[in-house]
């Protein structure tokens, strides 16, 4: 009896260590878990501020790390609110954990840049921002593109003539049949490269070549004014709605009307708010945190908040400026 006790004490003692074992080691997935919403006071300063009114702004992060193997294996081991990707999601092929962190950290920083130049500009400064080429913030895993352009590629010229927007970018390409190669010239990091691209029909327009890529401006900016956000090791371009609240807050604007305002969205350089992923875990994140409005970007992203608001207000906007005339002209009552 005592000799089945202890082969089974020894039995149970592996099955922990074995189980502990699956659960330190990596699969090949991604998952993505809640954060708390945070409020940006304190992680935004802007030279002159005069906030006029309580209440804060507050961004959305969402954890992003590898499951483990028990995870894969048993799902109800995940934590709540969880979302698996495939490695090709997050990491295209070719690409490796430390080429994203420091794609991550150059869409934060731009991130910054940005809102600073639509909040100012939306409040009447007047902001220096030459355009200097088309910015990729997106490639199609499944395009022509895929294996050629990288994520931050500046796309500076077609078959040698010089682009500056990405209006000018899609001009030159659509000037050739779909199907038909196309010559970029690419600033990536400090060096400057030319890609040969095929070109394949457009989904929405079949007579129109397309590359399969997601482009925005890029300029070089001259602020009027100091504006400094540091979210430590936080990286992605998704804060760039709550940083430019937070900034029109600071100068003065009533935004908040003493509530608790999250937000999330990607700026472009004209105000338009871009879709974001872990939307579902950054509407549980704002739940956490009891917000009183959860401002998202219209469309996909505004219909997958709702579905896990659970009593949070959410609002859909399309735009930096909607938001703002919305949030200082509608008297918020929390």
């Amino acid at each position: 009896m005592k000799r089945l006790s202890i082969g089974a004490a020894v039995l149970g003692a592996l099955g922990l260590a074995t189980a502990f074992a699956l659960w330190l080691l990596p699969a090949d997935e991604f998952i993505l878990t809640p954060d708390r919403a945070k409020p940006l006071a304190e992680r935004v300063e802007v030279e002159g501020a005069r906030p006029a009114a309580k209440g804060d702004i507050y961004y959305v992060d969402v954890y992003v790390r590898r499951t483990s193997i028990l995870e894969n294996l048993l799902p109800f081991t995940r934590p709540d609110g969880s979302t698996v990707l495939p490695e090709r999601a997050l990491l295209p092929p070719g690409t490796s954990q430390a080429e994203r962190d420091r794609q991550n950290a150059a869409d934060m920083e731009r991130s910054e840049r940005i809102a600073s130049v639509v909040a100012l500009r939306a409040l009447g400064y007047e902001v220096d921002a030459i355009p200097t080429g088309a910015l990729v913030i997106g490639v199609a895993f499944d395009a022509p593109a895929a294996t050629k352009i990288e994520l931050g590629d500046v796309i500076v010229a077609v078959d040698g003539k010089p682009v500056r927007t990405p209006d000018e970018l899609r001009r030159e390409i659509g000037r050739r049949e779909p199907g038909r190669d196309v010559r970029l010239t690419v600033k990536r990091e400090r060096r400057t490269v030319v890609l040969t691209v095929g070109t394949i029909r457009s989904p929405d327009e079949p007579s129109r070549p397309i590359v399969g890529i997601q482009v925005d401006q890029e300029a070089d900016i001259d602020l009027p004014i100091k504006v400094d956000i540091d979210l430590g090791g936080v990286g992605g371009p998704s804060a760039g709605l709550p940083f430019a609240l937070e900034i029109a807050r600071l100068l003065g604007r009533d935004v908040t009307h003493g509530c608790k305002v999250a937000a999330t969205g990607e700026l472009a350089l004209d105000g338009t708010v871009l879709s974001v992923g872990g939307i579902e875990q950054k509407t549980l994140g704002a739940r956490r945190t009891d917000v009183d409005l959860f401002l998202v970007p219209a469309g996909e992203n505004a219909l997958e908040a709702q579905l896990h608001a659970d009593g949070v207000r959410v609002v859909p906007v399309e735009s930096f400026q909607q938001a703002f005339r919305l949030l200082t002209t509608s008297g918020l009552n929390c």
